[in-house]
């Protein structure tokens, strides 16, 4: 049997791993071949280009060669798909070679997409790129006072990123000693200022507390490069001199070019994963079209579900698990305190007030995230 892993992100090198010490015998024995393709040979940790934004990391700790992060009965290539031909269970690849399945997992993650609103791309500063991240972090270096605006765009990845991007830049400007030359204004896309209730109710009074500004009901419309000028769909307008956003994403321009979703967002099971309309193909992370939070703990526990199921129908015909929405998401609140949230399909989150030993706990996971990837923690 031919499994193949389409993506060496978070959830294809956990999934890939997690089947491959679930189907140990039967690899090692030839009655089961696991591919990874992977557009790199290098892994990113994806969070830690947030560090990297505000200068507390660099660049060249967020990498590790992909292969390391394999166990050793995986057949990994670089060479990214360029075609899926789902009804012959195959897909080609950029070189042109052709790789036949039994079961695939399509886990090809998303992409910024600043150019979704006019203006935005040109004028405003990011951190989901090193690329961006590092020039983010030059121009922050450089600005002496004035209003920064953070400004949102749906969907994006990571769901706490526009709390945790504020609250850090709250206390960077503390540390340089301007601060109280620095208004920062929030704005944010529903009624509150957050789209978890709870989250929302715990990070406002937070915002209020450190002199944050924020408007909410604000859908980015365009952006006035010349004016310094941001427009909403709802007819507000708001001045800035410095404007950070995180942009609207959308899945990766191959899952677009093959038209398997809308925006490259693949319509997906919520609880068994698979792809809707194919009990062979599995999707997994930001690829999947499922109304819950673009993080790398979603595509951690749908990747352990995955995974099982995988063995379990290798094994007997069957899957033995469905996923429940599980993720759970730290909030950095600033540089030296952090909380957490925990939520699946049928529970809300409930952060508790942020403390210097989640902080700590939070760095530490910087660090044990290469641990993670093996499907080790």
């Amino acid at each position: 049997m031919k499994i193949l892993v389409v993506g060496g992100g978070m959830g294809g090198t956990i999934l890939a791993n997690n089947v491959a010490r679930n189907l140990k015998d039967e690899l090692k024995s030839g009655k089961v071949q696991l591919t990874v393709l992977s557009a790199s040979d290098k892994h990113m940790y994806q969070p830690g280009l947030l560090y990297v934004a505000v200068g507390r990391m660099t660049p060249d700790e967020l990498y590790r060669d992909q292969a390391s992060l394999l166990e050793p009965s995986i057949q990994f290539q670089v060479d990214p798909v360029d075609q899926f031909m789902l009804d012959n269970n195959q897909v080609k690849t950029k070189s042109g070679k052709i790789h036949s399945y039994d079961i695939l997992v399509i886990a090809t993650g998303s992409r910024m997409w600043p150019d979704s609103i006019p203006g935005l791309k040109e004028n405003a500063e990011f951190f989901y790129t090193e690329q961006t991240a590092v020039k983010m972090f030059k121009r922050l270096r450089e600005f002496e006072g004035g209003k920064v605006v953070i400004a949102m765009g749906v969907p994006h990845k990571c769901p706490m990123a526009p709390l945790e991007i504020v609250f850090m830049l709250d206390d960077y400007f503390k540390e340089r000693g301007i601060r109280d030359k620095v208004q920062l204004h929030y704005t944010y896309p529903i009624g509150r200022v957050h789209t978890l209730e709870n989250v929302a109710k715990w990070a406002q009074p937070e915002m209020d507390k450190r002199g944050i500004t924020y408007e909410t009901l604000f859908n980015l419309k365009s952006v006035d490069g010349e004016k310094r000028l941001l427009a909403s769909e709802e007819g507000t307008e708001t001045n800035y001199d410095m404007l950070i956003s995180i942009p609207a994403h959308k899945g990766m321009e191959v899952i677009e070019n093959n038209k398997l979703g809308q925006n490259g967002w693949i319509p997906t099971d919520r609880y068994s994963l698979a792809m809707e309309g194919r009990s062979n193909v599995f999707i997994l992370g930001d690829t999947t079209n499922i109304p819950i939070s673009k993080a790398g703990s979603t595509a951690h526990f749908e990747a352990e579900t995955v995974g099982a199921n995988i063995a379990a129908l290798v094994r007997f015909g069957a899957p033995v698990r469905k996923y429940d929405g599980k993720v759970f998401c730290f909030i950095q609140a600033g540089s030296e305190k952090a909380t957490y949230a925990m939520f699946n399909y049928t529970l809300p989150p409930d952060p508790k007030a942020p403390t210097r030993a989640i902080h700590w706990f939070k760095l530490a996971y910087n660090k044990l995230y290469w641990i993670s990837a093996r499907g080790l923690l």
